[in-house]
């Protein structure tokens, strides 16, 4: 333990310290050049306030010196001489290579001097150390914060469908990965929510996520992304995949995933039938976990959506009618004798075999299979709606002829 200078060694050593100043802060800067050769490639400006920092470190170091009880503002005195910048383009581990360049420049100064000086500068650069990190830490903790503000705006602007001209600059400053197609889930918040993990799987999958938490509604926005250090040849999997391994981060109760569209910006068609389709979930007895939107069609048109209506008469009624009436009849007999092949042979007069074949042509046409339960259910109330938007259409066009409303 070394003697503690009396007050005129310490005096004297203060005044010392005063007049090497300038000197140390000149012989830190050419050894950062020297040693860092990141320091060497910063434009001047930046240089510029990394030595100011340093300036500003040496003069606080003598502060500290004549009066160590003054440790809380310790971070403020030095930081305060750099601009707010510099804490974004300067990241903690260059920030402590500064501290220890500067420490040994001023230990080899100081060397043989007094024994209590060494052990002073030491302290002062582990308190210096610990408040760079409290810096660094508070930053991040702010940025995070903005971050997740401006993410929930984000995610909100694209379930309500109000996207603006601010909507891309948003993204991009949120570190967007994505590119090309996008899809929605709508599910609820687990109890304990880990935001992290949800992201980190979802990174594994080859996706980046847009994550919103409306009370007990959680909402994820999915798109493909090119991330670093995952094997790009690895095969894309399907949405509804990629929401069958995200489902642990969610909480019980229905997970819906919406359709998949061509880019973020078309995210809204996605999340307005994933929300839609989480609102009647509960009316499919045995809906599967996750569940697609588009299977969920039924429920969202009886729900009175718009969107499944235009969609099941847009996929499925004007296809079969512009293919072939056949396939219309045929598959309105076969819906309506309960899916039997005898009784919709024996309405239509025609060979079992040829309902056969005609079913098929409808699975062909349209990609839904008339022979199982779930999907009849979906082409039948196709048909309905289909068939009432006809009769009005048609009774509107003949109103429109008569004579009388020329």
């Amino acid at each position: 333990m070394p003697a503690r200078p009396t007050p005129q060694e310490k005096a004297e050593t203060l005044a010392w310290l005063r007049r090497i100043s300038g000197d140390l802060a000149t012989a830190t800067i050419k050894r950062l050049e020297e040693s860092l050769p990141w320091y060497a490639d910063m434009p001047p400006a930046r240089r510029s306030a990394v030595g100011l920092v340093a300036q500003a470190g040496i003069a606080s170091f003598i502060q500290w010196y004549e009066d160590p009880q003054s440790t809380p503002w310790i971070a403020a005195d030095i930081f305060a001489a750099a601009p707010r910048e510099l804490l974004r383009s300067v990241s903690l581990t260059q920030t402590l290579q500064l501290i220890r360049v500067t420490v040994a420049v001023t230990e080899e100064r100081v060397a043989g001097r007094a024994e209590d000086l060494r052990e002073s500068i030491l302290l002062f650069s582990r308190e210096v150390a610990f408040a760079s990190a409290d810096v660094y830490a508070r930053a991040a903790e702010a940025r995070g914060l903005w971050d997740a503000r401006l993410e929930a705006l984000v995610v909100d602007s694209i379930l309500t469908g109000e996207a603006d001209e601010e909507l891309p600059s948003r993204i991009a400053a949120l570190g967007w990965h994505g590119h090309g197609e996008v899809a929605v889930l709508v599910g609820t918040t687990p109890p304990q929510f880990d935001v992290d993990q949800l992201r980190r799987l979802a990174r594994k999958l080859g996706v980046d996520v847009l994550i919103g938490v409306q009370g007990s509604r959680l909402v994820v926005v999915i798109g493909r992304a090119e991330l670093p250090g995952r094997d790009t040849t690895a095969e894309e999997l399907p949405f509804p995949e990629i929401a069958r391994r995200l489902e642990p981060g969610f909480g019980a109760g229905h997970l819906v995933v919406g359709p998949t569209v061509p880019a973020l910006v078309d995210a809204g068609l996605s999340a307005r039938a994933a929300l839609a389709g989480f609102s009647v979930a509960g009316a499919w007895r045995n809906a599967p976990r996750p569940v697609e939107a588009d299977d969920l069609l039924p429920e969202r048109a009886l729900a009175g959506d718009t969107v499944a209506k235009a969609t099941l008469v847009e996929r499925i009624y004007r296809p079969l009618q512009a293919h072939s009436a056949d396939l219309v009849t045929t598959l309105w007999s076969y819906l309506d004798n309960g899916r039997s092949l005898e009784a919709t042979a024996r309405e239509l007069f025609v060979h079992p075999n040829t309902v056969r074949y005609r079913l098929k042509r409808v699975s062909d046409v349209i990609g839904w299979d008339a022979t199982g339960p779930r999907e009849a259910l979906i082409l039948q109330t196709a048909l309905i709606i289909g068939s009432i938007g006809t009769e009005v259409t048609r009774r509107r066009n003949a109103g429109m002829r008569r004579p009388g409303n020329a």
